[in-house]
């Protein structure tokens, strides 16, 4: 069938809006038609070539691109294919940008988010073929920059059709990886100082995680003003524009033992906000990495003695530790009754064609979280 994609044809390109050939869902696959699509800054690391891997001569040993973006999104079950019992035409679904097969060890263990089929999210087999004849892998193997995706049934999530579907695709990715930064990954307790740096579409959800997880101080921590003072309308209890703002705050309000935890949510996580953000770390402490940075990035800056010696761990995650089959419905149910906002968190509504338009607005600090409708 036809349809209409975004793909990004190679590193510091514009999203190339075409018309291009979808092929039909095959055996364990579902054609889903998209309702939302939501602009996460994982996608644009593709095309800024963040996780391409340079030759050293002006080219590319290793590259996803061409690729069709887009692994945040909503829509409605078209059409399934053969042996498909996970998803029904008809059903409401969100993605799932980890696949979760549910027998592997890591899914059998309760740890969808390193489910093994993960493997295949930048590799995933191409669905798509180019107007130019090239075939194009899409994003996580999904694709949600585009009005219709054939994805793998592993990669759906059925939920109530009562849900708002833009809700529902804020829950795909970015709720779902800030809120479980705070509630699964981070070992928040009842009375504890938190501090989230970068309070975008995955950080702002950090905060609200560490409010439900009962922190008495919630410490938001961005250099744009609209996001601080969103994060307090969602659980923030003190704002500051920078680390180095935030670092004689935290030591103030904490009779000098600094956070219990610190949540790093920026956009790009580059070595330098490695050792000031430790730096508010107290004793016994943590900090949990939900950011993504260059894939050519193999050294921090961080105080091995402080590390040691106050005996601070320092986390990584994928997918805010989530079991997507589990914690999508559960986040929603928290939604639906009012424990968390999501509705408020869509700052802008953007066509397919204004996608560039969209991440320029994400780039200029303009939105939380800006979204496509389709």
């Amino acid at each position: 069938m036809k349809t209409r994609v975004a793909i990004c044809w190679e590193e510091q390109a514009d999203w190339s809006v075409e018309e291009v050939e979808l092929r039909d869902p095959g055996p364990g696959e579902a054609l889903v038609k998209l309702a939302f699509a939501g602009l996460c800054h994982s996608d644009e690391h593709i095309r800024l070539g963040d996780l391409s891997i340079p030759d050293g001569e002006g080219g590319y040993l290793m590259s996803p691109c061409p690729m069709v973006g887009g692994h945040e999104g909503a829509g409605v079950v078209e059409a399934v294919g053969e042996g498909v019992t996970k998803v029904a035409v008809g059903d409401h679904v969100a993605t799932s940008f980890i696949p979760a097969c549910g027998s592997c060890p890591m899914c059998a263990s309760g740890r969808s988010n390193l489910c093994d089929r993960g493997a295949e999210t930048m590799m995933a087999e191409p669905r798509i073929t180019a107007s130019n004849g090239t075939e194009v892998r899409s994003m996580a193997g999904l694709g949600t920059f585009g009005e219709h995706m054939v994805v793998d049934q592993d990669s759906l999530v059925k939920v109530g059709d009562w849900y708002p579907l833009d809700a529902v695709t804020l829950v795909s990715c970015g709720v779902a990886t800030g809120y479980g930064s705070a509630v699964n990954v981070a070992d928040i307790r009842a009375g504890d100082t938190v501090v989230v740096v970068g309070v975008g579409g995955i950080g702002v959800n950090a905060v609200q995680g560490a409010k439900a997880a009962g922190a008495a101080h919630v410490i938001a921590v961005d250099p744009v003003e609209m996001k601080r003072e969103f994060a307090q309308t969602v659980g923030a209890t003190h704002i500051a524009s920078s680390i180095e703002e935030a670092t004689p705050l935290v030591n103030e309000l904490t009779w000098g033992r600094n956070a219990n935890t610190v949540i790093l949510t920026v956009g790009d996580a580059t070595s330098d906000l490695f050792a000031p953000a430790m730096g508010m770390v107290g004793k016994g402490g943590e900090m949990v990495l939900t950011s993504l940075s260059d894939i050519n990035q193999n050294e921090i800056s961080m105080n091995t003695f402080d590390l040691a010696m106050n005996q601070k761990t320092l986390k990584g995650n994928v997918f805010g530790g989530c079991n997507p089959r589990v914690d999508i419905p559960r986040i929603l149910r928290q939604y639906e009754s009012g424990q968390i906002r999501l509705d408020e968190l869509i700052t802008s509504r953007y066509t397919l064609d204004q996608i560039n338009e969209g991440y320029a607005d994400m780039h200029a600090g303009k939105n939380v979280r800006g979204i496509i409708v389709f």
